[in-house]
């Protein structure tokens, strides 16, 4: 389970980077029931339009962050932050793995230090050290974060590498039909009941959104997955797969927005508790 106590390794912010802020602010508003904050932008200029951007809400608390995509050739794709008690050291570790330093780490006034990264294979992902900020405010709740994936094409690689940048541990599960193994991660230290996470091996042709990259995308619960399906098909969004039922876990669905960004729809056998 996700919580908001954010200890190192776990993750503790999200946000999409979307070609069109409005388009994607009504959308997810409409599937998640995400009220859309605008940042200032402190005053008319030049670079306004790029700083284009806000916060997601839930029941007036933090969920999410959004941001106008930029960057030439990207795509349009949500990005995981994971907490860490010294950004340099841990873009040191990347490094040292195999890794890329995509944004070298960073301050963001008082508010904490970031930095953006990618695996030795391309899955992107980031780390946020905390100052004043220590990340979104609503989790393992419906509307909000509650799990986060990763697809790549080296379950094994993958282990070694983000073992050796966060200290994750990880616990295999069996696919059924003979798929292979879903590995379950857990930050360093804590006991299984704390896993965050899973990653799971599948063919580059498979991983056709990241033209065979590896890559995460979140988890959001819902209250009814099936109901939440058919919005994201009403608003433009199609579906990669489901929604089905996954024994002890719940009706999922993944789903990729209309701009192209995927995400995982799901509905827990329990009933998630806000950490």
């Amino acid at each position: 389970m996700i919580t908001t106590d954010f200890v190192p390794g776990s993750p503790c912010w999200i946000d999409l980077g979307a070609p069109d802020v409005p388009a994607a602010a009504a959308f997810y508003g409409a599937v998640l029931g995400w009220d859309y904050e605008p940042m200032e932008t402190g005053g008319e200029g030049a670079g306004d339009e790029d700083m284009e951007g806000g916060m997601f809400r839930k029941d007036g608390k933090i969920v999410a962050g959004l941001g106008k995509l930029t960057e030439e050739g990207a795509r349009s794709a949500w990005m995981i932050y994971y907490s860490v008690a010294d950004a340099d050291a841990t873009t040191r570790a990347v490094e040292q793995g195999g890794g890329t330093v995509r944004v070298a780490p960073r301050d963001l006034g008082e508010w904490g230090r970031m930095a953006q990264y990618s695996d030795p294979l391309g899955g992107q992902f980031a780390a946020w050290q905390p100052g004043s900020d220590t990340g979104i405010e609503l989790v393992d709740e419906p509307g909000s974060l509650s799990w986060t994936e990763l697809y790549t094409t080296d379950a094994a690689g993958a282990k070694e590498f983000y073992g050796s940048v966060f200290g994750w541990t990880y616990s295999d599960m069996a696919l059924p039909g003979g798929g292979g193994a879903y590995s379950l991660i857990t930050p360093a230290g804590l006991p299984e009941e704390r896993m965050q996470g899973g990653l799971m091996e599948m063919p580059g042709e498979h991983l056709t959104l990241a033209d065979g990259k590896p890559y995460w995308h979140p988890v959001f619960a819902v209250e009814d997955c099936d109901a939440a399906v058919a919005v994201v098909k009403e608003r433009g969004g199609t579906l990669q797969m489901g929604p089905e039922d996954a024994e002890g876990v719940g009706r999922l669905a993944v789903c990729v927005d209309p701009a192209g960004a995927d995400f995982v729809l799901l509905t827990p056998t329990e009933p998630p508790t806000q950490g």
